[in-house]
């Protein structure tokens, strides 16, 4: 009974642990498929990455290298085979292998590097090697690690890049700046580079010789302490510089003229062009061309211009008072006849005069005036009348004559001697006809702009003006037709007028009042109005 129970009791146990090692066993083989997956799966990654690093070694044209200095075994990645023209572990990496694709002249500075790199410095090293299909050049760069305890080297690691391309975009780079320095120092232009508060960069030799400073000087900013000016010697703001223009409009600035007054107060005339460097946002190549002696030039010719206009001037006038004179002989030797028994004759000689004079006083002004192509109108007219008054004076002393003239009108000869004339013709009959009794009377001359609207809106330029000639003596009758009267003056007046494209206008009230509008257009590409 006893011997039965026990063994009962053996199966059971025997089961129960059979059980505990079926379960066991199955964990444990759950636990190594779930390590082996594992396993495999960073095999998978560990693959991916290093084919990852290979192909990123291809495209980048970089291969890596490691020297174990303990055992003198290297290692080489399949770009680096591919570098010194071998198949990817065609052959075993040894020093010999390496060395015997470098050129032979850069081997001592291989050497030479490793040696500094085994004593704790950097290792980086351009060199060439040769392959069957020509030569390369490579960059090597490397760190050696050491052991702590002992403090010796005991691996190199690094890697080795294709820059021959580069090498050459280099050599091409330093070749062109080389040209454009020479080039920049040769040319016989002045060329400046600045930036934008107008501090210089770089000049050459040319600049230093227009401008008459150093190099140095000129680095150091002795040009900002120069006046520069404009063609019309007034002073050049900074803003206005062509540099900070082209700046400014991200452009080109073109054939500026900029005086230069020197320390010694002398100026250098110079043409200077601008353009903004691509990419470079705060500089500006500057182009700058002596004009000092064109200017000079300019100026003789400018002089000469003047002389030859002021002697034509002097001579008209000149003739044109010879020309009175003859008339007033003329006129004496007819009043000197006794079968002269009215005053026609000599009133058209006098007028004649008159109007002789009128246009011999512009030519005086013009030969007296800087400007010989304009004259001051105004002044002008002040003259005319003054002649005019003494001229008629001695018939009637109590007539005055007024004038309310806008100052500075300035007209040039196409309007001033017929205008002239005009006044001529409009005065002389008020002095002769109006005041028939001798009694006190006025004539008066108005010239005044007038402010055109339609002309402000349109942008034009023309400018136009109102001439008055009025007196109030007897004024002329109504029934007389203007246009028809047998006078040469007045057939002269409508004629002018007509000759200026003007407008002509008689009113008759309170004595007699010409008005005369026209307008003064533009004339090369410059307006004959108003200088200030």
């Amino acid at each position: 009974m006893a011997e039965t129970s026990e063994r009962i009791w053996a199966a059971i146990e025997r089961a129960r642990i059979e059980e505990a090692l079926t379960k066991a066993y199955d964990t444990l083989e759950e636990k190594v498929k779930e390590r082996t997956a594992e396993l495999e799966e960073a095999y998978n990654c560990l693959k991916e990455s290093q084919e990852s690093l290979a192909e990123a070694q291809e495209i980048a044209h970089l291969g890596s290298w490691d020297w174990d200095i303990v055992t003198n075994k290297v290692c080489w990645s399949n770009e680096t085979y591919r570098i010194f023209g071998l198949n990817p572990q065609e052959l075993e990496a040894t020093f010999d292998l390496y060395f015997s694709r470098v050129h032979p002249d850069d081997r001592d500075s291989i050497y030479s590097a490793v040696e500094k790199a085994l004593n704790g410095e950097s290792y980086s090293i351009d060199y060439r090697i040769i392959l069957p299909s020509g030569e390369r050049t490579v960059h090597s760069y490397g760190k050696v690690i050491f052991d702590e305890e002992k403090n010796t080297p005991v691996r190199m690691s690094g890697t080795t890049q294709d820059i021959t391309d580069r090498k050459k975009a280099e050599e091409m780079l330093k070749e062109s700046k080389s040209k454009l320095k020479t080039l920049f120092e040769l040319l016989p232009v002045g060329v400046s580079i600045v930036d934008r508060e107008i501090n210089i960069l770089d000049v050459n030799l040319a600049l230093e010789n227009i401008v008459g400073l150093s190099r140095s000087d000129l680095l150091k900013g002795k040009h900002t302490t120069r006046i520069y000016v404009k063609p019309d010697g007034t002073e050049m703001s900074v803003k206005e510089f062509p540099s900070v223009r082209a700046l400014g409009e991200k452009g080109s600035i073109q054939n500026s003229e900029i005086g230069i007054i020197k320390e010694d107060g002398s100026t250098i005339w110079t043409d200077v062009s601008a353009t903004a460097i691509p990419y470079y946002n705060d500089q500006v190549v500057i182009v700058i061309r002596d004009i000092t002696e064109r200017k000079m030039a300019e100026e003789s010719m400018r002089r000469l211009e003047i002389a030859r206009k002021q002697e034509v001037h002097h001579r008209i006038k000149n003739n044109l008072q010879v020309i009175s004179s003859l008339l007033d002989l003329q006129a004496e030797k007819f009043g000197n006849r006794e079968f002269i028994m009215n005053l026609e004759v000599m009133e058209a000689f006098r007028e004649s005069q008159n109007r002789v004079v009128s246009m011999a006083l512009i030519h005086e002004k013009l030969y007296k005036s800087e400007e010989l192509d304009t004259l001051n109108f105004s002044l002008y007219i002040e003259e005319l009348a003054e002649n005019l008054f003494q001229t008629y004076r001695l018939r009637n002393s109590n007539i005055s004559l007024n004038l309310d003239l806008e100052e500075n009108i300035f007209f040039d000869m196409d309007y001033a001697v017929p205008l002239g004339i005009i006044i001529n013709e409009l005065v002389s009959n008020s002095f002769k006809y109006a005041f028939p009794d001798k009694n006190e009377g006025k004539i008066r001359i108005e010239l005044h702009r007038d402010e055109n609207e339609e002309y402000e809106k349109e942008g034009c330029k023309n400018t136009s003006f109102t001439l008055t000639v009025s007196d109030n003596g007897v004024g002329i009758s109504e029934n007389l037709d203007i246009e028809e009267v047998d006078s040469l003056g007045l057939q002269l007046v409508t004629s002018l007028v007509e000759q200026l494209d003007g407008e002509f206008e008689l009113e008759r009230n309170k004595g007699t009042k010409f008005n005369i509008r026209f307008t003064v257009k533009e004339k090369n590409n410059q307006v004959l109005t108003l200088q200030e």
